[in-house]
């Protein structure tokens, strides 16, 4: 079986990311810098690798850009399923120091959607399946 893994880039502060990512969705950062892999000066204490595995099976995955890289897009993130409670406290999570760009509310086709960029610029659609839309 193969895994669909976001891969994040940050500007310097993946490791404060990747932690509060973790009072989100739960699990615990590994992360290796590049100082690990034998790199000194400035990028010695960045991260060159970090995941995320939550109790929930899906897996996040970044690392801080070295200078002169750009950095790549990272487009949006998007959570769904029928599991309520749990994507509403995705979306508070995410919301908290973020910018709500769209309330998590019930929609025209029956569920309830938002969207927001999270307080590191990281854009997510949060898609709750309501009644009619659910198995």
């Amino acid at each position: 079986m193969a895994k669909l893994n976001p891969y994040l880039n940050f500007d310097g502060n993946c490791r404060e990311a990747m932690d509060f990512y973790a009072t989100v969705f739960g699990g615990t950062p590994e992360v290796s810098t590049f100082g690990e892999m034998g790199e000194e000066g400035e990028l010695k204490d960045k991260v060159m690798h970090a995941s995320l595995e939550s109790p929930d099976g899906f897996t996040l995955f970044a690392s801080d850009l070295p200078p002169g890289m750009d950095a790549i897009p990272n487009g949006q993130i998007s959570l769904s399923g029928e599991e309520v409670d749990l994507l509403r406290g995705y979306w508070d999570g995410l919301a908290d120091g973020g910018t709500v760009t769209m309330p998590l509310e019930r929609q025209m086709w029956g569920d309830d959607y938002g969207s927001l960029v999270d307080k590191f610029g990281v854009p997510w659609m949060v898609n709750i399946a309501g009644e009619a839309n659910r198995s």
